[in-house]
């Protein structure tokens, strides 16, 4: 189980643990954005911190209908007790966790500044 709080704002956060390939971790907040259906979105500055490898590039839609490209990385991450492997897009300066990553779990959100988050495996 993965617990985190809503903010002031009404986003839902968690905090999780990544590791880079040099095996230096780093704690971070991430948003869980129910719109964005990759992995994991990573600021590029702290790809390049954690010497993450670049596995792909890719052409993206945003939410604005705009395109961009954007470079992938692979990373670690403890995901609810389990180390995972999983693309991360490089872009933006926050975290964003998206439903690719909470595929096979519920998520459950109270909707208030200060509301819990639980996100569980299921089955």
């Amino acid at each position: 189980m993965i617990k985190g709080q809503v903010n002031d704002a009404l986003e839902v956060l968690v905090r999780l643990v990544i590791q880079g390939s040099s095996g230096r971790t780093r704690e971070i907040e991430a948003v869980v954005d129910t719109g964005f259906n990759g992995f994991l979105t990573l600021a590029p500055a702290l790809a390049t911190e954690l010497g993450l490898p670049l596995i792909d590039r890719i052409l993206a839609l945003l939410a604005d209908g705009s395109e961009v490209r954007l470079n992938v990385h692979g990373v670690l991450v403890d995901w609810d007790g389990e180390r995972r492997y999983v693309k991360a897009d490089a872009t933006g300066s926050r975290p964003l966790v998206g439903m690719g990553l909470l595929r096979g779990h519920s998520l459950y959100a109270e909707m208030m500044e200060g509301g819990r988050v639980v996100i569980e495996a299921q089955g």
